[in-house]
């Protein structure tokens, strides 16, 4: 089965003229006089990783090319220029917001700058967990979690009132074929370490005697779920 597959093509193009000409002004005296602004091309901003294009079949030259061949099918003289947009590794943030600003998107641009003064007026007191930026701030500083902790907190923070059990937690945030992958009573090791770097907010995360951990809504903390599209784990 070939992993190339072209964007289908419009079966006529005689409704989309009807359609037009029928929205078309009334000409007038000015009607021959340039437009102040008129359209010159578009661009596609495509949010996909190597790592989720190759589990899709797919990578992202064989995208460009497909979306290239099409494009001079349906157009054979517009002119096309392909960019890859790189972060680095490990980077928070939807795929999609990552490429429009890498590619100097102006809506992207303008919400990150939003988003830094949003940062620089927040409160200086107080657990600040941000799922978009995988970060967690403390008192207005940076908290040194590890990737796991955060995570630990995030499933939590995503279910707030909800009890989760350790056996939830073990198997949702460690595969089968990890190295250390915790039991059930040792996933109390980690919330240790976790409410540790927390200090005096550590009573953020709940014990449910007998059962699991939950996180309730909480005067001292905030959540920040990114702007635009919230997290695909936020439900």
């Amino acid at each position: 089965m070939s992993n190339t597959a072209l964007l289908e093509r419009p079966a006529t193009t005689a409704a989309i003229r009807t359609r037009t000409e029928a929205a078309a002004p009334v000409p007038s005296a000015t009607a021959d006089l340039p437009a102040v602004r008129s359209p010159r091309g578009f661009a596609l901003y495509v949010g996909l990783d190597e790592i989720k294009a190759a589990e899709a079949g797919v990578s992202l030259p064989l995208l460009v090319d497909a979306l290239r061949r099409t494009l001079a099918e349906l157009a054979p003289g517009a002119e096309t220029h392909a960019t890859v947009a790189l972060a680095p590794h490990g980077s928070g943030g939807r795929d999609l917001d990552v490429v429009r600003l890498a590619l100097q998107e102006p809506g992207a641009i303008a919400r990150t700058k939003a988003a830094a003064e949003e940062d620089t007026a927040e409160e200086e007191s107080g657990v600040t967990v941000d799922i978009s930026r995988k970060r967690v701030l403390i008192d207005g500083e940076s908290a040194a979690f590890t990737y796991k902790e955060f995570e630990l907190l995030q499933y939590l923070v995503l279910r707030e009132g909800r009890t989760i059990e350790r056996s939830e937690l073990v198997s949702a945030l460690w595969q089968a074929q990890d190295d250390e992958t915790p039991g059930e009573r040792t996933i109390d090791v980690h919330v240790r370490r976790l409410r540790a770097k927390l200090g005096r907010y550590e009573d953020i995360v709940r014990t449910v005697r007998g059962i699991g951990y939950r996180f309730d809504r909480h005067a001292d903390v905030v959540i920040r779920y990114g702007h635009g599209t919230p997290s695909p784990d936020r439900f």
